[in-house]
């Protein structure tokens, strides 16, 4: 990968500053610190944001990236949450569940290769010692389903093995780690941590009294907004069978299969009354490979979000991100096996904005927080 915006100085930079944090000799770095340099450094899509198996998008190679502290050679770390799921996994035990999480851990790395046209992927990896930083690439492959074996378990967790990794399942986190073996060939970045950091932020922000604010943060309802694509009733989520993702199943005259919106809820538009435009005004709504399509807000209230033609919102997120076939209903179900139940809508101004799928809940955090 090609550095434009010095990796290494970065990282350095920010693990010199650990004295913020703690008084460990080890350097601290914040995971998501860590997931910006990168995309930073290596001009990468940053994808933490959508919580899908990859954190970035390198030229249609997708990247995991961790940062952990590790004493020996190898350190277990968390790979997939499955809290949606968890009543699904309690009815499976032993190999049985080995299984089940396999092939949900391969729908969700599946599904972010559909969505981010990821054609390859890896592990980068900055193991954090005394003194130093162990920087790495690995695997990220897909769990070998019909290799599962060593499976063992007790009251706590499930241990297994698929002849390329060795996996670990916490029952009462629903979480699957993975362990991650540091290579004695690993590439080792010294640390001299900063005894005072504090002067040292002090002399810099009274050198340096110019510094522009940022300005391109995410702010609520002003360049973003969360939509759900479920309806809830009686504090429970389902999906409209007649409407919403489902339109094209409506009755009342011939329905086309295409025929599908995006719900937008009132307490967007009373919230946030001006983050959309006027109602059947056309927009630019781009997907995240970086295809175009026509959009608009239209219906009773505005109460849909619409491609035009309606066909092209299907295509992506019936067919391409959900897989489902012609005349297949949408279903919290199928939402939460691949771990995502919202949409984020960015604006970049009335006539440009983007869309991207978010993980589960994202919508009620966003709306009752």
């Amino acid at each position: 990968m090609e550095n434009k915006g010095n990796y290494l100085k970065l990282l350095s930079a920010v693990s010199k500053l650990s004295g913020l944090f703690s008084e460990s000799a080890i350097p601290f770095i914040n995971y998501r610190v860590a997931e910006n340099i990168f995309c930073r450094s290596f001009d990468a899509g940053n994808l933490s944001r959508s919580d899908t198996a990859f954190d970035a998008n390198y030229n249609s190679i997708g990247i995991g990236l961790k940062t952990f502290t590790c004493n020996g050679n190898n350190s277990n770390e968390k790979v997939a949450e499955f809290n949606s799921l968890s009543r699904v996994l309690s009815e499976f035990k032993g190999k049985e569940l080995a299984i089940k999480l396999g092939e949900f851990r391969n729908d969700r790395i599946n599904l972010a290769n559909r969505v981010y046209d990821i054609e390859n992927s890896l592990y980068h990896i900055v193991a954090r010692k005394e003194k130093e930083l162990l920087l790495f690439e690995t695997d990220y492959d897909v769990i070998d389903i019909s290799n599962i074996h060593s499976v063992k378990n007790n009251k706590a967790s499930l241990q297994f093995e698929d002849g390329h990794n060795f996996y670990s399942f916490n029952y009462s986190k629903s979480t699957l780690f993975r362990k991650f073996i540091i290579p004695s060939k690993a590439f080792r970045l010294p640390i001299e941590i900063i005894e005072d950091p504090y002067t040292l932020l002090l002399e810099l922000f009274e050198e340096n009294k110019d510094l522009k604010p940022a300005t391109n943060k995410l702010q609520k309802g002003e360049n973003y907004v969360i939509l759900p694509l479920y309806g809830i009733y009686k504090k429970e989520k389902f999906i409209f069978e007649k409407s919403g993702l489902n339109q094209w199943n409506a009755g009342g005259r011939k329905r086309n299969y295409g025929e599908i919106y995006i719900p937008i809820p009132i307490e967007i538009h009373r919230k946030f009354p001006d983050f959309f435009p006027k109602r059947d005004e056309h927009f630019n709504l781009e997907i995240p490979t970086g295809e175009i399509f026509t959009a608009k807000v239209c219906q009773d209230n505005s109460k849909a979000l619409m491609t035009d033609p309606n066909k092209a919102m299907s295509d992506w997120l019936l067919r391409t991100v959900l897989q489902l076939k012609e005349g297949e209903l949408a279903t919290m179900e199928k939402l939460d096996k691949l771990g995502f139940d919202s949409v984020i809508i960015l604006k970049d101004d009335n006539a440009n904005f983007k869309i991207d799928i978010m993980k589960t809940d994202t919508f009620s955090e966003f709306i009752f927080n």
